[in-house]
């Protein structure tokens, strides 16, 4: 249910990005969801991917500034209200969530989660009965 999520700082200049996944790419490293946040001078792509460990060494061994970042990953329904409903629960809770962000495949809706408090969040969630992705799940998608 914690993941590891990958944080790389990037150069906001053209190719940073590209090199980024060629890196992951030589060693059959797959990114399965990233978000890039960014501003004038740099950007963060955080993301999940297949072997956040070994990513993690291949991306410091090529130069860039990495960070690994617990998460932790849900599935809900991909339907309207349904994110809504667990952000409730986690509001009513106290929990704030620093960042998020998701991708959906049909019926189904992925959302990692950097919330506040983990430890809380995750209580919340399993009290809520909010499917928990296993962070080895997670890594396969």
């Amino acid at each position: 249910m914690i993941a590891k999520q990958l944080s790389i700082f990037l150069e906001n200049k053209s190719g940073r990005l590209t090199e980024v996944t060629e890196v992951l790419g030589r060693e059959n490293i797959n990114l399965s969801a990233l978000s890039i946040a960014e501003n004038s001078d740099f950007g963060i792509l955080r993301g999940i991917v297949s072997d956040p460990d070994r990513a993690y060494t291949v991306l410091k061994e090529n130069h860039f500034a990495v960070n690994i970042t617990n998460v932790v990953g849900i599935c809900c329904p991909n339907t309207p209200g349904a994110l809504a409903k667990v952000l409730g629960y986690l509001s009513e809770g106290g929990v704030s969530i620093e960042y998020m962000y998701s991708f959906a495949n049909k019926d189904i809706a992925h959302i990692i989660l950097r919330p506040d408090n983990m430890d809380q969040c995750i209580e919340i969630l399993k009290d809520k009965k909010v499917e928990l992705l296993a962070a080895s799940d997670l890594y396969k998608l």
